[in-house]
């Protein structure tokens, strides 16, 4: 497992999709940040929420997860990925330990660049800045969050060989369907994987999200592991069934 870990974590590192999405996640969150610390009066209980959860890296290794499992579809790489080091099941491990792992790295960088931006522009303009711990609680809950959506994304990609419909059916999930079962029923909507799931281990309130009773965060991380692991499962056993040649 560990020479395929690296060889995934080597293949990562040096796409250039991945070094582009680095860059559109990190302006893009900064951008958001200044914004909101410009534009909004955070309270002294809101400030955590309202400005150190702007991370959208959780978002863009999602969609980088599911990219980089169906491309080895797209580009035929995986029949070579799989004649190299024999084992499917250990392949797509690998590959949902790379990405977990590239969100953690993704999110940690991004957060903490966020952060300290975040507490020079509220300190300017003297609002509240939170203590240092609460800061780095915040972004550890913001590279869990990553870190289980990069392993989402495999797993989802893991079903559907098509690049184009996965990543479609990914983010029509995202930003359609589960919104709209929170809007119409929260009591199925708060255990969604999508919003809600991360939602709630950032600790956005219940209201915010839009369902009455929310979990707590540990509760959440596990409901999201039990999301991975099932949609893992079916992946992998398709994958086994699957001709690669």
């Amino acid at each position: 497992m560990t020479p395929l870990l690296h060889a995934e974590l080597l293949k990562l590192r040096t796409t250039r999709t991945f070094i582009a999405l680095v860059g559109v996640t990190a302006l893009t969150s900064l951008l958001i940040v200044v914004l909101v610390c410009l534009l909004t009066e955070p309270s002294e209980d809101s400030v955590l929420r309202d400005v150190y959860t702007v991370d959208t890296s959780s978002l863009f290794i999602l969609v980088l997860a599911v990219v980089g499992i169906t491309g080895e579809w797209r580009h035929r790489t995986i029949a070579g990925a799989l004649l190299a080091a024999p084992g499917r099941v250990r392949f797509l491990g690998a590959k949902t330990l790379a990405f977990a792992a590239a969100g953690v790295v993704l999110s940690v960088g991004v957060s903490a660049t966020v952060a300290v931006v975040a507490s020079v522009v509220l300190s300017v303009r003297d609002l509240p800045v939170p203590g240092l711990l609460e800061i780095a609680g915040q972004i550890g809950r913001n590279a869990a969050i990553a870190a289980l959506l990069g392993a989402l994304g495999v797993a989802a990609g893991a079903l559907v060989r098509q690049q184009v419909v996965a990543l479609v059916g990914v983010l029509v999930l995202s930003f359609a369907i589960e919104p709209a079962v929170l809007a119409l029923a929260p009591s199925v909507g708060r255990f969604g994987p999508f919003v809600a799931l991360p939602g709630s281990i950032q600790g956005v309130p219940p209201e915010e999200l839009g369902i009455g009773r929310g979990l707590e965060a540990g509760p959440a991380v596990f409901v999201m592991l039990a999301w991975i692991a099932a949609l893992w499962a079916a992946g992998a056993a398709l994958l086994q069934r699957r001709d690669v040649g």
